[in-house]
């Protein structure tokens, strides 16, 4: 089968790239990026930019991919411009997209009216009826880390683009989960490893927060669901969310992550009233974002590649050996958490 990758070295496409190349794939990549010198044996890079995708339509067209892997979409216009380069040159595309095209997504930043919405959310669950669901300056913050970013950012036009040409060029798109793992951009592990590493006794969180409930997933085995997703054509003009089996809670994880790095403090749970800010949740925190990934697992027989055990492990490694070069100091404000900490009138 012939694969060509958007994005192939990035932080998830790093991972599939090769599990398809293993596998016995004609692999091509579209990267912008020098980390094309570690593509694995066999893998072609072909030099160009997501942006400009267009531009580059002739020589990708004549590739003749079976399957399209775009792993860095996040607008409609950029679907539509895929969509255009490949219609009649292409056998399938699969696009990556992400949980928070859900209501509750919504919910919880307060953009979408009425009740909370029942968990586990399954492909089927309500989608947003607002668009571009993050404010402005979060989105330049995420520009900073993501180049490839849209000002208009939003997964949900990006569905409807993939799926609008239907059997002239089906589509399979995969809602991932928060995403973690050597190489993550993002750094989720840090806030509770810094505080471990700096051998503070308790880690704190605020009481509505350390409730909160969303999806996880590690990088290798995400990446597995993506090639698992690309080489099967059962896959075509189906929707699968990609998520751990368990969903746990900011308090659990935190347990969990701070025992695999060998800490053996106390996470503690402070009344919002009494939190710092920096500890205090972004929106509504009843809504969770509980999630069945049961679908890929029935359809395409998905099965996680990498163990809990190991894959903290792996990211906790990294984390410690490629701490973020910069951070915002006032999330880690060891003073305001200690006062909090202690009891009321000491």
């Amino acid at each position: 089968m012939r694969v060509l990758i958007i994005g192939g070295t990035g932080f998830i496409g790093s991972f599939v790239t090769p599990l398809l190349a293993a596998a016995g794939h004609e692999v091509t990549v579209l990267s912008r990026g020098a980390a094309t010198a570690a593509l694995p044996a066999g893998v072609r890079a072909v030099p160009g930019d997501r942006q400009r995708l267009e531009e580059r339509a002739t020589e990708l067209r004549a590739i003749a991919p079976d399957v399209v892997i775009d792993m860095i979409l996040s607008s409609g216009r950029q679907a539509e411009a895929l969509v255009r380069t490949f219609l009649g040159a292409a056998g399938r595309i699969v696009a990556l997209s992400s949980i928070d095209v859900y209501r509750a997504c919504g919910v919880v930043h307060g953009l979408e009216p009425g009740p909370l919405e029942p968990v586990p959310l399954t492909e089927e669950s309500p989608l947003r009826t607002r668009l571009q669901t993050y404010p402005p300056d979060r989105i330049r913050m995420l520009q900073r880390v993501f180049g490839w970013l849209d000002d208009d950012y939003d997964k949900i036009p990006v569905e409807r683009a993939i799926f609008a040409p239907r059997a002239e060029l089906p589509g399979t798109v995969l809602r991932l989960p928060m995403v973690y793992g050597p190489g993550d951009p993002l750094h989720r592990l840090f806030p509770i490893l810094k505080r471990v590493d700096d051998q503070r006794p308790v880690i704190p969180l605020c009481a509505s927060m350390s409730q909160w409930r969303g999806p996880r997933g590690y990088v290798e085995n995400v990446a597995a669901a993506v090639a698992l997703a690309a080489s099967s054509d059962v896959a075509a003009g189906r929707v699968y969310n990609v998520a751990e089996e368990e969903t746990f809670s900011e308090c659990e994880w935190a347990q969990q992550v701070a025992a695999a790095a060998g800490w053996r403090g106390d996470v503690a749970v402070i009344p919002d009233e009494r939190a710092p800010t920096h500890l205090r949740g972004p929106g509504n925190t009843a809504q969770h974002w509980t999630t069945d990934a049961s679908r890929i697992r029935r359809e395409l027989g998905y099965r996680e590649i990498v163990s809990r055990d190991e894959a903290l492990r792996r990211t906790i490694a990294w984390e410690r050996a490629h701490p973020p070069a910069q951070f915002d100091s006032a999330q880690f404000d060891y003073a305001a958490e200690d006062a909090a900490l202690r009891p009321r009138g000491r």
